[in-house]
């Protein structure tokens, strides 16, 4: 954070329920929100020595204790490794409102609010208030849950809309790319960064009993026996597409997870991948293996998976954005 940048504190909670973001109603300014968040969202739920949100118990599979956040903050400098430095791949010209779904930590939303659009109002919605106190004056957290059909705000309210890895989080990230498009200015612009989790060799040689293909087998299996499928990424451009978005683009990024290539840049990234996968792997197993079928964590080894990205503009002019359902 650049040391001339207005702070305040966060997260942010808007007075009335559900607690969303900036309800234009309730919540004009940051000083007009309530400071007092919903007991159940400070009540974390504990299970198999892991805490989970405690605001809509159950609905996310992965923890949200200080194991968990530092991964996550790691996860965004490998995702913007990978990137070469970016933060997003939507053409943005002065956009004035920002929503980070499933902000996390709240990292991306604060670089991008700080170094890139200092003037523009950035809202982070996540379901566990795990996000700095001090952030950018331009900054605004909110306990959410994105999966409700009304996100109490004006359809067509922002600019850009922003989600990465959320593979795991939804019943139906389809309905959440088509609500993304109702609340998406016309001649704005949705953006989604995800990790494929299936490994592949470039030379075929991975054995079928490769201990760490038999666990992302297992982990597909509970996720989508949880309704929280993982297998999203290879789908975001024709779902893009079916909500009405245009202009839609994609890039698929090879990411080794481990530091076996030669080639610099790919061996850094590898280095911090397989740091990423071996950090989170009791986060990405505990609750859904158990939660399923009582699977115990498998030993992982790291190889190759795709992180997709995916953007598109609602057009000026478009049908089918009366509902957001």
């Amino acid at each position: 954070m650049s040391g001339s940048s207005s702070l305040h504190h966060s997260p942010e909670a808007s007075p009335h329920t559900p607690m969303l973001a900036d309800s234009p109603t309730n919540c004009s300014s940051p000083d007009d929100a309530s400071q007092s968040v919903d007991s159940t969202v400070y009540a974390f739920q504990e299970e198999n020595g892991r805490t989970y949100h405690g605001y809509r118990a159950g609905s996310y599979l992965y923890p949200n204790d200080e194991t968990e956040t530092d991964r996550l903050n790691k996860q965004h400098a490998m995702l913007k490794h990978a990137f070469k430095g970016r933060n997003h791949f939507a053409p943005l010209t002065k956009p004035q409102r920002i929503l980070d779904i499933g902000t996390g930590t709240g990292i991306w939303a604060i670089e991008m609010a700080d170094e890139e659009f200092p003037n523009a109002q950035f809202h982070g919605t996540d379901l566990s208030p795990i996000q700095p106190e001090t952030v950018p004056e331009n900054v605004h957290f909110f306990i959410d849950d994105a999966s409700e059909e009304d996100w109490a705000v004006e359809p067509a309210s922002f600019d850009y809309i922003h989600t990465r890895v959320l593979l795991g989080s939804f019943e139906s990230f389809r309905d959440i790319i088509r609500r993304s498009f109702y609340y998406t200015k016309p001649g704005g612009y949705m953006e989604s960064q995800e990790i494929l989790p299936t490994p592949f060799c470039d030379d075929n040689t991975m054995p079928d009993d490769w201990p760490f293909l038999e666990w992302t087998k297992y982990y597909d299996q509970a996720t989508t026996m949880a309704n929280r499928p993982v297998r999203i990424a290879h789908k975001l451009k024709r779902w893009y597409e079916e909500a009405g978005f245009v202009d839609v683009q994609e890039k698929i990024f090879r990411m080794p997870i481990n530091p076996w290539t030669k080639d610099k840049h790919a061996k850094a990234l590898g280095k911090m991948s397989e740091a990423n996968l071996l950090d989170g792997l009791g986060a990405f197993t505990v609750a859904p293996f158990s939660r399923m079928f009582g699977w115990n964590m498998t030993e992982i080894e790291v190889y190759l998976v795709n992180v997709y990205v995916v953007w598109g503009r609602k057009p000026k002019t478009s049908r089918g954005s009366g509902s957001a359902s």
